[in-house]
């Protein structure tokens, strides 16, 4: 049996369109969820206008990941980054995806030092952040910097969550070997008596 492709729907995509309308957007679904794929120049203008728009008003960052794609069949790009979003007066979910590429080796060692990051790091790793929009954004953005190295310019306290300052890597990029490079190993343990 085939199927004719069906238009995808949802409120937020003609206030977009029509708010946006020198911004190509590529939109898909998947499970009855939509997601909005952003270029990275007009993520908070575009989130900004999501939330403060009175007919869609996503008030909510509910979620904010990222996915690297490297070996992924027939990806693009290297880094996605999700942001789920949620209006609870409207009871409606919207997906947005960043796509970033870095322009550098992202294998463990070649990374910048974490004070470094913001002057140093890779400018195709760069995003500009959305704590500003919602607060509820700088621990998730922490996360992803911690985890795949995206520096979130403009976050107010950008600084490693899971790993420690100086950790060297981000153990979630699939290049990142997985045995790590040592960590365990040369990790000094502490004891209840040493303590």
């Amino acid at each position: 049996m085939h199927r004719m492709p069906r238009a995808i729907n949802h409120p937020a995509l003609q206030p977009l369109k029509s708010h946006f309308a020198d911004t190509r957007f590529l939109v898909g679904e998947f499970r009855d969820m939509v997601t909005v794929v952003v270029p990275r120049e007009a993520i908070v203008r575009l989130c900004t206008f999501l939330r403060d728009d009175p007919t869609l008003r996503y008030d909510m960052l509910a979620e904010l990941n990222g996915v690297d794609y490297l070996h992924y069949p027939g990806a693009q790009h290297r880094f996605g980054i999700n942001y789920g979003l949620t209006s609870i007066p409207n009871n409606n979910r919207l997906w947005l995806k960043v796509f970033l590429d870095p322009t550098r080796d992202t294998s463990p060692g070649n990374d910048v030092r974490d004070e470094e990051a913001v002057e140093k790091g890779d400018p195709g790793l760069m995003l500009d952040s959305v704590c500003g929009i919602w607060p509820g954004a700088e621990w998730m953005e922490r996360e992803v910097y911690d985890m795949f190295g995206v520096v979130f310019v403009g976050h107010p306290d950008l600084r490693r969550v899971l790993t420690w300052n100086g950790f060297g890597s981000y153990p979630l990029r699939k290049d990142y070997p997985l045995r790590g490079v040592g960590e365990r190993e040369n990790y000094k343990i502490v004891t209840r008596e040493g303590a």
